[in-house]
This record gives C-alpha cells, structure tokens and sequence, in this order.
C-alpha cells in the first residue's frame, strides 16, 4: 500500500519533467532543422551530438567534465565550512551579528567577475584561485541564508532548553540544529547551483583545462555545436547535484515537510 501511495506521488511530476525535456527539445529540433534560426546561431541536435562523440574520442569530455566537479565541489565546500557556523552565530548571537551580518551584507553585492584580477594577483593562476573564486561567489549568500534559516527556529524552544538547564552547546546541538537543519539543507542545494554558475568565471583566466574553458575556447573558433555541449553537460550536472541533495534531505531530516 505504501509503495503504491508513493508511486502515485511520484510518476505524475516524473512525467511532466520528460514532457516539459522533451518539448525543449521539439522546439529546439524544430527550430534548427526548419531553418527559422541559422545553424552560426543554433546548432542541430544531431551536431552537438556529434560534439559530444568528438570530444570522447579526443579525451576531454571525461577529463574536463571531472576537473570542473572537483574545482566546483572544493570551492563550494570550502564557503559550507565557512559559511554555516558562521551563519548561526549571526543569528543566535547580537555581538556577531553586529560585527558580521553588515560586512556580508556588503560583501555579497561585489560582482565576483570584478574580483577576478585580485584572486589572480593573491592566490595565483592555480586551481585555488579556481576555488577561491567559487567561494567567492557562494559564500556571502551562504552565510546569510543560514542565518535566516537559523532565525526561523522558533526562539521559544531555546528558551525552553534554556529553563530546563541545557548549556548553550547543548541548545546548539539539541534544539538549534535539528531546527534549522531543514532549511541549511535548502541554502546548500540552492547555493551549490550557484556554484556551478560561476564554473565559466572560475576557469575564465589561466585555465587549461575544466567545461568553463573549453566553452570559451569554442567561443574563440565560433564552434556553437561544442559550447551548447559544455552547457548541456553543466546543465546536467547541476541537475545530478540537484538531486543528490533532495535525497541527501530525504535521509537525513526525515521530519522535514520537504523531506
């Protein structure tokens, strides 16, 4: 009975989502091969296809795709470590907020683009500036939607905790945490997107290798049909990553209504 009230909560939205991939792709096919958009501006499917194969054959797609999941995933990770304690001592904590939350307020509105030359110039033209510019771009957003996710923790459950004796690590641990997880869970899908956004930033300068740079090496030999393939490729990573936490949320905040 169970099995099949969660089959009815899932095939009808699985089967939307393929409808809605598949009319993309109806359009995009009709678009190309009736000639209503020339090919310099829209490839055929069949030649990003194509694009695809080559790529494989010259062993990038693989090893490009792997190097762009590593610089994502280590720069996104360094803003999470940072980010979310970060997040909730601004919310439990005046003093913090006072010294932080402006600070990041201001910070989040820096164009990441324009922070490029300085992650050049302090960190070099390794994969940490990669990262850097990754954290860059995820982790001031971070810091404040934690915060904001850590403020809806209804504040009479503290104060119960507090009542009945529990230190303050306790009320982090016991109450605070398992409170805001649900939303941190949300402010991590939500920012690991981002991440991802900022890949053709990160790989815009020094880079030899990465999807970033391979589309912008396409740019420069007008190739569409293998940029449309690094942004297929990107599109559907960030989709995988996408998943992975709604499950990742599924399993470990079973309580969430998201869940």
């Amino acid at each position: 009975m169970a099995r099949t009230e969660k089959q009815r909560r899932f095939a009808p939205g699985t089967g939307l989502t393929l409808l809605t991939f598949l009319a993309l792709l109806g359009l995009w096919s009709a678009l190309a091969y009736t000639g209503s958009v020339k090919e310099f501006f829209l490839p055929r499917p069949h030649t990003v296809l194509t694009a695809f194969v080559k790529m494989y054959e010259e062993g990038i797609l693989l090893s490009y795709s792997w190097d762009s999941i590593y610089r994502v995933m280590v720069g996104w990770a360094m803003a999470v470590v940072v980010a979310v304690p970060l997040g909730m001592f601004i919310a439990t904590s005046r003093r913090c907020a006072a010294m932080f939350g402006p600070l990041m307020e201001f910070a989040r509105y820096l164009p990441v683009v324009a922070l490029v030359p300085l992650t050049l110039l302090y960190f070099g033209i390794g994969d940490l500036q990669k990262f850097m510019v990754i954290f860059l771009g995820t982790f001031f957003q971070l810091v404040l939607m934690v915060a904001d996710s850590t403020a809806r923790v209804p504040q009479d459950l503290s104060r119960a905790a507090a009542t009945l004796g529990a230190s303050r690590a306790q009320t982090y641990r016991l109450v605070l945490v398992p409170g805001a997880l649900p939303g941190i869970m949300d402010d991590l899908r939500i920012t690991i997107g981002w991440a991802w956004t900022y890949l053709v930033v990160a790989e815009l300068v020094a880079a030899n290798s990465g999807l970033g740079y391979m589309i912008l090496r396409a740019q420069r030999f007008l190739a569409i049909d293998r940029i449309f393939a690094g942004l297929i490729i990107i599109g559907l990573l960030g989709l995988a990553t996408d998943f992975l936490f709604k499950w990742l949320t599924r399993v470990t905040v079973p309580w969430s209504e998201k869940a």
